[in-house]
């Protein structure tokens, strides 16, 4: 009987300790699989992939080169604005969007972007 016990109360150790690992574990981005580790990405990076392919082609207003405080970038993106979606954590990371709103701030204006 106690060895029963014991057993239970093992599996029931397990469980409290895999859903807190699962509570604490960083959130999958789209399209990553569990267990992958995800790189850093560069907000240039961030900037060309998610960002540029409507600021900058006529689609969205230009936004280098305008001094866009952080804060603003940081809230548009989480929230959308006008035209354009919100960015989900999963999308684009908290410590990513910090290091984008950051760089968009600080940026210089690129000739070849075209937009209003």
């Amino acid at each position: 009987m106690s060895r029963i016990v014991h057993r239970a109360k093992a599996r029931a150790i397990l469980a409290v300790a895999a859903l807190a690992a699962a509570a604490f574990a960083p959130p999958l981005l789209a399209g990553q699989k569990l267990g992958e580790v995800q790189a850093a990405r560069s907000a240039d990076d961030i900037y060309a992939k998610t960002c540029g392919y409507c600021h900058g082609r006529n689609v969205g207003p230009i936004i280098l080169g305008r001094a866009i405080p952080a804060d603003t970038v940081k809230y548009i993106v989480r929230h959308g604005q006008n035209g354009m979606p919100a960015f989900r954590p999963t999308e684009v990371t908290p410590a990513e969007l910090n290091a984008l709103a950051t760089w968009v701030e600080k940026s210089a204006a690129r000739k070849q972007e075209h937009g209003y």
